[in-house]
């Protein structure tokens, strides 16, 4: 029978792809656990949203980080085997940013999340994705990982879930909240 445990982290340290093992604070683990984070707030959403274009797009999506998930946690010797997202990917996420935006109207000033729940779980969604970006850009920053397309996936992702927001809004007959009165 298969155990849901290990134990070798009982000792604060956690293995990567390859041979290594860093401490779980270490700023690579960090980031691995806020991409896991998002990834799991992606899958709230997902659950949540009720507009029928949203669901596979934020599967695509699901895939898209773990498979990014993989890449960090390789060691560097190991990163270019598990470097699968390319500038293709940046120019899906946009093209579904862009198509998205042509069906919904665009707020020109701040909105408060919460007009339907699936766009609050999409709010939540985008501010992990931001904080994930700022972990993925402080490794970058220090050398940890070299593909700079990381970065870039990330950013355009959290203005995907801002469009998803204001797609679930509207397909849930709400208006979207301005955070201005």
């Amino acid at each position: 029978m298969s155990h849901f445990y290990t134990r070798t982290g009982d000792d604060g340290n956690t293995g990567l792809l390859g041979e290594g093992r860093l401490p779980k604070y270490h700023p690579r683990i960090e980031t691995l656990g806020v991409l896991d984070e998002a990834s799991a707030a992606l899958g709230l959403a997902r659950a949540l949203c009720q507009a029928p274009q949203t669901k596979p797009i934020l599967m695509d999506v699901q895939r898209d980080v773990y498979a990014m998930m993989a890449e960090i946690a390789a060691t560097p010797e190991n990163a270019d085997r598990f470097r699968t997202l390319s500038p293709h990917r940046i120019q899906w996420l946009e093209s579904q940013i862009d198509n998205l935006s042509t069906k919904i109207s665009i707020p020109t000033e701040f909105i408060l999340p919460g007009d339907s729940l699936s766009g609050a779980a999409l709010a939540l969604t985008r501010t992990i994705v931001r904080r994930a970006e700022r972990r993925v850009a402080e490794l970058l920053d220090t050398g940890e990982i070299k593909n700079p397309i990381l970065l870039q996936y990330l950013n355009r992702l959290s203005s995907l879930c801002f469009v998803l927001e204001l797609v679930e809004n509207q397909f849930s007959g709400r208006d979207t909240t301005l955070a201005k009165k």
